[in-house]
């Protein structure tokens, strides 16, 4: 028998400590709320948009991405706290960022395909404007379809083993004033504007007496598809580990072998991804074509030697024209254009995923 019992003194049960709800246990809003939310927001501002006599629903869409932050940050901070008001506020402005940034784009994709797909036939890919007057139906993009295949891929020949190299350079042996000096100029290129590229070259056939040519065009866009084949492999190749350089050194190979055999085999995919970004950023150029190559209705298949045309300067001379079955032709052309850099992206990817090295699991 316990103490308490030979006392006769009857034990009480000890009482149980209310439970606090802290922040973490309070009350929540269900998973739905967002599209609550979202959708409270579009009527409110459809409705405030419509009532003041808006018509571009650009504003009204605005509103409403502003009314949905307001809230979402107001309602979690009475339903919940002040700390979940602050993340859902946060998570409001991102994903109104991300619409903001991807209705353009859809509404752009959007306007090309419903107007570029009224004249895109083969016919339309496998004729030229030979004989074809600018204000009248009919002709075709062949002409420029291949004087944009021809001048982006001598660009390509040239930039990308110089960029690849350079890249190199930087990475695994540049060091002292003369790294430095590259790395400058190459963020120096960067932001070079096309006009200027197209008027270094101008200038060059000016003083040589050349006549405009694809190749002249090939070469203005190389200065621009250069610093970015440049920066973007200079970032793949630093995010090759340091222990498959170290490795293969400490088995005695050679440091020209180690980059060869190890280092861009394990970053070509990011290699091959930065070169189709260049490519992608120089395919629609205008300015230079219009210094260097000058344009032709007819199909040049030499990019050596006479004018050549090419898919945006075909563009911005059909829309120049001003009539109705031009416009058709430059959405199509544009249409078109897309379509090429989409191809070269997905067949980035595949090569990429063909030469990456194999893992095991």
């Amino acid at each position: 028998m316990s103490q308490a019992a030979n006392t006769g003194i009857q034990e009480r049960p000890t009482p149980m400590a209310p439970t606090r709800k802290t922040s973490l246990s309070s009350r929540a809003l269900p998973r739905w709320a967002p599209l609550a939310f979202a959708a409270v927001a579009i009527a409110l501002g459809v409705g405030i948009g419509a009532a003041a006599g808006w018509r571009s629903h650009t504003q009204w869409g605005l509103l409403s991405a502003l009314l949905f932050v307001v809230i979402s940050y107001v309602t979690t901070t009475v339903v919940e706290n002040q700390r979940q008001a602050k993340d859902r506020l946060a998570t409001s402005v991102v994903w109104v960022c991300f619409l903001l940034a991807v209705v353009p784009l859809f509404s752009l994709i959007w306007t090309t395909v419903s107007r570029g797909a009224k004249v895109l036939d083969g016919y339309f890919l496998t004729h030229s404007m030979a004989g074809v007057p600018g204000i009248e139906a009919g002709g075709g993009v062949y002409h420029a379809l291949i004087g944009t295949l021809e001048q982006v891929g001598i660009a390509t020949l040239i930039s990308a083993p110089i960029g690849l190299l350079t890249a190199v350079y930087l990475v695994e042996y540049g060091k002292g004033a003369l790294a430095k000096a590259v790395t400058f100029f190459v963020d120096v290129m960067t932001g070079i504007p096309s006009i200027v590229a197209g008027l270094f070259i101008l200038s060059i056939m000016l003083m040589a007496q050349l006549q405009p040519s694809g190749l002249m065009g090939s070469l203005a866009l190389s200065i621009l598809m250069l610093p970015v084949v440049v920066r973007s492999t200079e970032e793949m190749l630093k995010l090759v580990p340091n222990e498959l350089r170290e490795a293969s050194l400490a088995l005695g190979i050679p440091k020209w072998r180690t980059i060869l055999k190890v280092v861009i085999p394990t970053a070509i995919g990011g290699i091959t991804t930065g070169v189709m970004l260049a490519i992608a950023r120089i395919a629609g150029e205008t300015a230079p074509i219009m210094l260097l190559v000058f344009g032709s209705q007819l199909i040049n298949p030499n990019p050596f030697q006479g004018a050549q045309s090419s898919l945006p300067f075909y563009i911005w001379e059909q829309y120049k024209i001003g009539s109705e079955p031009s416009y058709d032709r430059a959405w199509a052309a544009a249409l078109v254009l897309i379509a090429f850099v989409m191809i070269l992206n997905l067949v980035a990817r595949g090569i990429a995923r063909w030469k990456a090295p194999k893992t095991g699991r």
